[in-house]
């Protein structure tokens, strides 16, 4: 089981001009492991998280997924703005199979969101919104989780929940995160894909590629 890119295409119109993302991109991915998406701003990292989940397309290529693949957490827009905290736990719960109440019950408590939880989604601040589907995310199970920069959301309270069960999940579970720093990285991936600098770059020395990359970018720094 596996999750593979081929020959995908990507572009966006700014303006007058279009934006080339990726052109000829392949990715393969299989079940279990750990992947950080590493990469500048701007280098298409949310782009390719969100073309893997399916809230988005490529211009040209094709996306095969042979696992069940979660929304990205931290891309707020699978959410029905209209509806309550509430009643979108219990949208996703009927999709996926699991019992409403329970999946309510479990992402109230993780998610910390009191009173909020029976407001409208429009309502929400970002962190808020992340908070929810984080907590959607961990109610159900999936073969492999999507993360976008998730981890740097809310306080050091809340980040360190949603590490704590991060770790709990990666023992059952693939995870794909996104991440412009290097430290999430070392910290939960075991696969690294470089973006952003040409063709993409794909390794399992995390640790070792990080450093690279760090390098890199304070080189970029000094020279702009």
């Amino acid at each position: 089981m596996s999750i593979e890119l081929i020959d995908i295409a990507k572009s966006y119109r700014i303006g007058r001009k279009r934006h080339l993302v990726f052109e000829g991109l392949n990715l393969f991915i299989p079940k279990g492991r750990s992947v950080g998406l590493l990469g500048p701003n701007g280098a298409g990292k949310s782009t390719l998280l969100r073309m893997i989940g399916g809230s988005e397309l490529p211009d040209r290529g094709r996306v095969v997924r042979n696992m069940t693949v979660s929304w990205p957490v931290g891309f707020s827009g699978f959410f029905q703005g209209n509806l309550s905290g509430v009643n979108n736990a219990r949208f996703c719960a009927r999709i996926y199979g699991r019992d409403p109440d329970e999946v309510v019950r479990e992402v109230a408590d993780f998610a910390e969101l009191g009173g909020f939880m029976k407001a409208p989604i429009r309502t929400y601040s970002t962190g808020m919104r992340a908070r929810l589907g984080f907590g959607l995310s961990m109610a159900i199970d999936f073969d492999c989780l999507l993360i976008d920069e998730i981890l740097a959301v809310g306080d050091a309270g809340f980040r360190q929940k949603a590490q704590a069960a991060l770790d709990q999940r990666r023992q059952r579970s693939g995870i794909i995160l996104v991440s412009h720093a290097t430290a999430p990285i070392i910290r939960n991936c075991d696969m690294v894909v470089v973006l952003g600098f040409g063709a993409p770059f794909v390794s399992d020395d995390v640790a070792g590629v990080a450093r690279e990359y760090d390098l890199c970018m304070r080189s970029r720094a000094r020279a702009a």
